[in-house]
């Protein structure tokens, strides 16, 4: 019976991270899909360069809130159905899926920053403020989203190891589901990386072309 109420957690928190919030929230407010502008990307940071810095933030808090609900969900109600260590792992991935290849949109998703720290922050929640901060100063002292993506990521399942040596909590199957979506990010960003050594990457707050 566990494996169904595992089973069923994975494939809800896959549909929830097909919600492209940044897709439905530019359509509620009136806004440019952002899919037509900038890096074609549906997420927080292309909807911040439609100029509307609420609808961005609204989205990104969103797009973290499918990763953060389904892990802390499991985490927090999930032992007594048999829903361990394994089946966060697992959860985690699922919801990272859902937000790259989203079934409600073609399969044509985000690149899945903001719904991975969600993630880290349902798994541990000063996993999730380090991974954070990484995300923060990376930013503000290079002003490219697509760095400070995928240091913070990398960093991620860093942390995780490290808090190993201090915490009974971690686990190494939540280890590697980091590590692959860490590896899936960059993967999704393999284009921001041509254009960051090339020296043509947008730098955060930049407009969207005419």
């Amino acid at each position: 019976m566990s494996y169904a109420y595992s089973l069923g957690a994975v494939v809800a928190a896959y549909l929830f991270g097909s919600l492209a919030f940044a897709i439905i929230v530019s359509r509620a407010m009136g806004l440019t899909d952002p899919r037509t502008f900038g890096s074609g990307n549906p997420g927080a940071t292309n909807v911040l360069r439609s100029g509307s810095k609420p609808a961005a933030l609204i989205t990104l808090l969103l797009d973290a809130l499918k990763g953060f609900l389904p892990v802390f969900l499991v985490k927090k109600f999930g032992e007594p159905y048999g829903m361990g260590d394994g089946t966060q792992a697992l959860v985690a991935v699922a919801a990272f899926l859902g937000h790259l290849y989203p079934v409600f949109f073609k399969f044509k998703g985000g690149k899945g920053v903001a719904t991975f720290i969600g993630v880290v922050f349902g798994i541990e929640w000063l996993l999730g403020v380090g991974t954070g901060l990484t995300w923060l100063i990376i930013a503000f002292f290079f002003r490219y989203s697509s760095l400070a993506s995928l240091v913070s990521a990398a960093f991620a399942p860093v942390y995780y190891l490290l808090m190993n040596r201090v915490a009974w909590y971690a686990d190494t199957r939540i280890a590697v589901a980091l590590f692959a979506m860490a590896m899936l990010l960059a993967w999704r960003h393999r284009e921001n990386i041509q254009r960051l050594v090339q020296g043509k990457e947008s730098k955060l707050g930049a407009k969207k072309s005419a």
